[in-house]
């Protein structure tokens, strides 16, 4: 494999599909070579010899498609094309063709440098020299940069919607006409390049036009055609391309978790019958609505705890005609619905708008992704083409006839992308909802129908749920309402505890003041050799250091610098804030672990479980079924193509791949392996069928292999160093989804309904660092309810609040304990856990983790007489008021865990 596969796939972080398609235009560049003058009969033989669903080209050069699922990321694959093509065989010339004006837009943004999106970023090589972008309207212009030769590497990007009108009647494209500048035309210098690449994105929109046999004479090295639908609708059915080199369906990719899980909802128990059809549309629109609501809140929430900017979803509404449009946007602007609250948040979007409406439709619709563009609601008529990619559209109610297989296509295709870029574990952020009450069980057998590519979630809607709104619940820190500040990102659905403290300086400069000391004090958190904790903030020297950065930063209001109200003590309001900043923090320390010297990893020998490895003896040719085209591949093994030398080379060339592996410093483990694999399926296939079977199998086979490699990986240092990069830390602020109705409870009183704890807020509390809590169990709240009587502080750490990793297979993760609570001589780490999985293996790998972590933040505290850390693992049932924090620490403390030696 060229070297570059590996660094460029590493540098723009391809996901599979895409390093995938990657490793095969590398295969296909060694197997042919892109040259001009390559005969292309000869091509397709090679090529078709390795890749048999390649029957033929479909043009006069060789042409390849790569069929990926929306949402998978072709404008990326594109990109590592380019950075590919340039870099490993010096091709500088490319040409992408773009289906419309909103692709067209998307793709010179995407190309150009300093954009959010831009295709080559980490591509080093790019950095200085970025490639030079020639567009459909400005080469005329760039005439004389085309023999720049600083300029190594262009890409023309072009409009074919653009030039199909422009061949309409058989007249040539503006591309030929003669430029005085180069002497022939623009098209004739492109053709004559003997380097040129053909890019066309989303090409089963115009396969067939008079434009792209227009562009078919520029007769390229190489053409890269990438589509989600390789196929061309006629009115005798659908067409499959013959030039589909891999394909990644839309249900690999829900499967391998690349796009949001679509799901079809209806009411519970719901039967439309003696519905009118505008009661029956007015009740989806409704639940459509309540249900983005709930969304839009679970979005906040979820933003909140990982420190994500907050994405605001959007509902789409598909309509059956414009004057239907029409008729949607007056009703759900009207006061008579939802009190009017959505008034001047909807947008219609259809061919009815011209002008300066058209203008603004538009620039409203591309900047739908915003969280200042206030439209929440989208009504359109079948004008919402591809190219319009965005990630916020979470819920679509389809109002317009049609059955069921076209309306999960085309309602979903739109949405399915995901805002932070992979799916987070939560169902409602990962969620495409099509509220489709009346067609939900027709919705639901289209796709259980064998053969269907696409699967859907159930959701019902209980209507008593539905009626109750929710909102996010911000619970910052005691410290932080004292001190008068404010959450960031403040929404409509972002409601703060009533039960907050108000402010300790009730008067505004120092109250101003105190907030200046805080942002000090929160410097001082790097500082741990000369504030390891935050006692030391009372020591004159620190306090000085304070009153001296908060004297050249405060600066007065009008009133003060006139002598109508007097000046604040910036001294006493520094002391009263570090006091308080003692009382409502716990020291949690900032740990780093460094190795000493080199880090050496590798895999321990072991003996691979090799039972579920039972692949049959190979045909030589093998029957392939294409559920989403029943196109029928034959793929024949012949003998064609390089053979190793031994059986076990097969082995191993696949395991190399993997970036974790160097043959070099594993080659022994890799052919001990190797043989195991081969006396395996040598136990029951002879040595020609064992050869057959690596051929074919090879991949899975090194990735069966490699899966078991990674729970053998080791890692040593000479030593480790451990490094304390903070004293204490910032307490993080909490969000929860919650009733927007419902009250906080007193967390003493248990619930009747424990089945659904984390439904619940708490408060009441006056020991704990937050004014609402949640649990997720009611032993928690009664441990809660043990440490409030016990403890002198405690509280529920938010996401990120220690920064404790384990690792897990080839992850890091984070641990995340559930309670920490500080007493006169320690500080506790609390995890209450069902008894059932205390010895579960991830709990073990936890508690390890944050017993090593203890260990060191006890190692620090001592170095300063701070508290000495410990951690305690506690069986749910043994939780009960009448225990005490101190019995309960005795019997389950965790034993010590020491950093690992070399």
């Amino acid at each position: 494999m060229n070297r570059h596969v590996n660094a460029i796939a590493g540098r723009l972080s391809l996901r599979p599909p895409q390093r995938r398609s990657l490793e095969i235009l590398d295969r296909i560049t060694e197997i042919v070579p892109p040259h001009k003058g390559n005969s292309v009969g000869e091509a397709l033989e090679v090529i078709r010899s390795e890749f048999p669903s390649v029957t033929d080209f479909e043009r006069e050069f060789p042409s390849l498609c790569f069929a990926l699922a929306t949402g998978v990321g072709k404008t990326r694959l594109m990109g590592a094309f380019i950075s590919y093509l340039h870099l490993a065989h010096g091709l500088n010339n490319f040409f992408v063709l773009a289906p419309n004006l909103t692709i067209y837009n998307k793709l010179i943004t995407d190309f150009t440098p300093n954009t959010p999106k831009y295709v080559f970023k980490g591509i080093a090589e790019f950095a200085t020299n970025p490639p030079y972008i020639i567009t459909g309207d400005n080469y005329e212009g760039s005439a004389s940069t085309l023999f720049d030769v600083t300029l190594r590497c262009k890409i023309n990007i072009f409009n074919i919607s653009k030039i199909n009108a422009e061949v309409r009647g058989g007249k040539s494209p503006r591309i030929k006409r003669l430029s005085e500048y180069i002497g022939q035309s623009y098209f004739d210098y492109l053709a004559g390049l003997d380097d040129l690449t053909l890019i066309m994105d989303e090409s089963h929109r115009y396969r067939a036009s008079a434009g792209v046999r227009a562009i078919n004479e520029l007769k390229p090295v190489l053409g890269l055609e990438l589509t989600a639908t390789p196929m061309i609708e006629t009115p005798r059915g659908a067409i499959p391309f013959k030039n589909v080199i891999y394909s990644y369906p839309l249900g690999a990719a829900m499967a391998d978790g690349f796009v949001k899980e679509p799901a079809v909802v209806t009411r519970k128990n719901f039967n439309p019958a003696g519905m009118s059809a505008e009661a029956l549309e007015r009740l989806k629109l409704e639940d459509g609505l309540r249900l983005h609501e709930s969304v839009k809140v679970e979005l906040e929430t979820y933003a909140r705890e990982t420190g994500n900017i907050i994405v605001k979803p959007f509902l789409l509404v598909i309509a059956r005609d414009t004057t239907h449009a029409g008729q949607l946007v007056q009703l759900v602007q009207s006061d008579a619905f939802f009190e009017g609250r959505y008034k001047g948040r909807v947008i219609q979007v259809d061919s009815s708008r011209t002008g300066a409406e058209e203008d603004e439709m538009v620039q409203r619709l591309l900047a739908v992704e915003s969280p200042d563009e206030l439209t929440e609601i989208v009504v359109h008529v079948n004008m919402l083409k591809e190219g319009w990619d965005v990630t916020n559209l979470y819920t679509i109610v389809p109002l317009r006839a049609a059955n069921a297989r076209i309306l999960i296509e085309q309602s979903i295709g739109r949405g399915l992308r995901l805002p932070f870029g992979k799916r987070t574990g939560v169902m409602a952020v990962d969620r495409l909802n099509i509220v489709a009450h009346d067609r939900f069980q027709e919705i639901i057998d289209e796709a259980n129908r064998p053969g269907s590519a696409l699967h859907v979630q159930v959701v019902e809607l209980d209507p008593e749920q539905l009626r109750q709104r929710t909102v996010t619940v911000v619970s910052q820190s005691q410290l932080a309402t004292k001190l008068g500040l404010q959450p960031e990102q403040l929404t409509a659905s972002t409601q703060i505890p009533e039960s907050t403290p108000p402010p300790v300086f009730g008067n505004p400069e120092e109250q101003k003041v105190a907030q200046i000391a805080y942002a000090v004090i929160r410097k001082l958190e790097s500082q741990p050799q000369s504030v390891p904790g935050v006692s030391y903030l009372q020591r004159p020297e620190i306090q000085a250091q304070v009153v001296r950065e908060v004297a050249n930063q405060y600066r007065p209001a009008q009133l003060a610098l006139e002598g109508i109200t007097p000046p604040p003590d910036i001294a006493a309001v520094v002391a009263r804030t570090s006091d308080l900043v003692i009382q409502q923090t716990i020291d949690i320390p900032r740990i780093l672990v460094v190795p000493q010297g080199e880090v050496r990893s590798g895999f321990a020998p072991f003996t691979l479980a090799l039972d579920a490895l039972r692949y049959p003896p190979v045909s030589e040719e093998l029957w392939i079924q294409h559920l989403g085209t029943n196109q029928l591949e034959i793929l024949t093994l012949g003998k064609g193509g390089a053979q190793e030398a031994r059986l076990e080379d097969t082995v191993v060339s696949g395991l190399v791949d993997f970036d974790d592996i160097s043959y070099d410093d594993h080659a022994d483990l890799l052919y001990d392996l190797a043989a195991q694999v081969i006396g395996h399926f040598q136990t029951y296939l002879s040595e020609d069928e064992t050869r057959k079977v690596l051929r074919c199998y090879q991949k899975p086979i090194a990735q069966f292999v490699h899966a078991q490699m990674e729970q053998h990986f080791w890692e040593g240092a000479a030593g480790y160093d451990v490094v304390i990069s903070k004293g204490f830390s910032e307490l993080k602020p909490s969000a929860y989804t919650a009733s927007a109705t419902d009250p906080v409870l007193n967390f003493r009183q248990s619930p009747a309904d424990k089945s659904n704890m984390s439904k619940y807020l708490f408060g009441g509390f006056a020991r704990c660092l937050y004014p609402v809590q949640k649990f997720q169990s009611d032993p928690e709240r009664v441990l809660a309810v043990i440490l409030e009587r016990e403890a002198l502080k405690w509280f529920r750490p938010a996401k990120g609040q220690f920064q404790i990793y384990y690792r897990q297979g080839a992850d890091h993760l984070e641990y995340q304990p559930d309670f920490v609570a500080e007493t006169e001589t320690v500080i506790y780490m609390l995890e209450p856990k069902a008894r059932n999985a205390l010895n579960d293996a991830d709990v073990l790998v936890k508690r390890d983790a944050a017993v090593n972590w203890c260990q060191m933040a006890s190692d620090h505290a001592k170095s300063y007489g701070g508290k000495r850390w410990e951690y305690v693992l506690i069986p749910h049932d043994v939780i009960a008021e009448n225990m005490t924090l101190a019995l309960l620490a005795s019997a389950y403390a965790a034993s010590t865990i020491r950093l690992p030696s070399a």
